[in-house]
C-alpha cells in the first residue's frame, strides 16, 4: 500500500501535466485558426469602409465572427479579434464587448483576453506604447495613456454611452500570475495617436 499511493499521485501528476500540454496546443490551434479568418477578412475588404452622415465608420459583426487584429508592439504580439466576450471567443483571442465601438466610430471600445494566453506579458505594457487594431476598413493606431486595477464586478469600465471621442479600453484579469479566478481587473485606457 505505501508503494501505490507515490505511484498514484506520479501517475496523476502526468496526466495532469498532459491535460495542462494539451490544453495549451489546443488553445493555440484555436487563435491561429482565428488569426487567419481575421487576416484574410482582412485582406478581402481592401480597407473599403462605409461612413454614415457624421463622419463615423459604419461596420456591424455577429457573435464569433473575426472582425480584425490587435497589434501589440512591445510584447511583438498579432491576435485575432473576435465579436463577443463569451468563454468560446475568448479562447480564439481577444474578445470585442459587444455594445461598444469599433475603431473609428468616435466612442469607447472594448476588447478583453485572458491574461493567461492572448495578454501574457502584459504587465511590461508601459504609458507611451502602443495598440494598433487592423480591421477590414482600416489601421488603427492607439497610444496608452492610463492604467488602473478595478475589482472584476466593477462594471463602470464598460460605459460607451459618456464617451464623446474615441477611447480603447483593454482589459484582462489580474493579478497576472494569479492562480485561479483573479480577483480584479487590469484596465489599460489609450487614446487615438493623433489625438
Amino acid at each position: 500500500m505505501k508503494k501505490i499511493i507515490p505511484l498514484l499521485l506520479i501517475v496523476g501528476g502526468g496526466f495532469l501535466i498532459l491535460f495542462s500540454v494539451w490544453q495549451i496546443w489546443q488553445g493555440n490551434q484555436l487563435q491561429e485558426k482565428a488569426f487567419q479568418e481575421a487576416k484574410s477578412r482582412i485582406e478581402q475588404s481592401n480597407h473599403n469602409k462605409e461612413v454614415s452622415a457624421d463622419g463615423t465608420v459604419e461596420f456591424h459583426a455577429e457573435q464569433g465572427d473575426k472582425i480584425g487584429i490587435l497589434k501589440i508592439p512591445r510584447l511583438e504580439r498579432e491576435l485575432p479579434i473576435v465579436y463577443g466576450v463569451d468563454e468560446e471567443e475568448l479562447k480564439q483571442g481577444v474578445g470585442h464587448y459587444p455594445d461598444t465601438s469599433y475603431p473609428g466610430q468616435k466612442s469607447q471600445i472594448v476588447l478583453s483576453g485572458h491574461r493567461d494566453t492572448v495578454f501574457r506579458q502584459f504587465g511590461e505594457l508601459e504609458i507611451g506604447d502602443s495598440f494598433i487594431v487592423e480591421m477590414p476598413y482600416g489601421n488603427y493606431e492607439y497610444v496608452i495613456k492610463e492604467t488602473k486595477i478595478v475589482e472584476a464586478d466593477d462594471r463602470t469600465v464598460i460605459d460607451p454611452a459618456s464617451y464623446d471621442e474615441e477611447m480603447l479600453t483593454v482589459t484582462t484579469c489580474y493579478p497576472f500570475h494569479y492562480i485561479g479566478n483573479a480577483p480584479d481587473r487590469y484596465i489599460v485606457y489609450a487614446t487615438p495617436k493623433d489625438s
